[in-house]
Formats: C-alpha cells, structure tokens, sequence
C-alpha cells in the first residue's frame, strides 16, 4: 500500500513539474519596439487585451516574397491594456515575459507584456 501512494505522489509531483515548466516558468523576457499596430480585448470566456507590433524593417522568406516583421503579444494587466488602446500608430517600447505555452486566462499568445517602456 505505501509503495502505491509513493509511486502516486511522483507521478502527481511530476506532472505538476511539467505544467510549471510548460506553463508557468518565465523561458525569456525582452524589450520589442515599434508601431502599434492594435490592441484589442477579446474572448468567449475569459476576455483578455491583445495586440500587435509592426518592427521597422522588412525580412524575406523561403518563397522570395518579403514580409514585415510583426511582434503579437496578450497583456494581463488591464491598466496596461487601457493605457495601449489609446497608443495605436505610436512607437513604442514594451518589455515583455515569454513563456513556453499560453494559457486561456493569460492570453493567446506566448509573450505577456508586462510594461510600457516608452511611447514616442
């Protein structure tokens, strides 16, 4: 009975080991500028601001054809949300916190902007 609940106990604090890494582990954290392209709070069930970056330069593909590099971020703080909702077609500089995956309560994307650096 004891070797049952021990074998239970790792398998359980390891999956919980996997979903902290997964989910929860800060992987990197940065600065990205440029013009704010939008921001906008969506959702069915849980509505969170999300928005995007347009970063000066262009970048070509494998197909030839040429791209612009484009930043897409969720914000958890709605004071931060707000406060970008009034920046559209603005530079500016935001740190941000990347994880692995994204979670429906944090956002859609992988990067969470967690401040505003600067609006120019």
């Amino acid at each position: 009975m004891k070797w049952i609940i021990s074998a239970v106990l790792v398998v359980l604090l390891v999956i919980a080991g996997i979903v902290f890494f997964n989910y929860y582990w800060s992987f990197g954290e940065g600065v990205k500028s440029g013009t704010l392209n939008f921001v906008t709070y969506k959702g069915y069930v849980f509505k969170t601001y999300e928005g995007r970056i347009i970063q000066a330069g262009l970048k070509g593909n494998a197909s030839g054809t040429i791209a612009v590099p484009e930043f897409d971020f969720s914000i958890e703080d709605s004071r931060i949300g707000d406060s970008l909702m009034r920046c559209t077609g603005r530079e500016v500089e935001l740190h941000y916190t990347e994880y692995k995956n994204s979670l429906p309560w944090r956002g859609m994307q992988r990067y969470i902007v967690d401040s505003i650096m600067s609006v120019r």
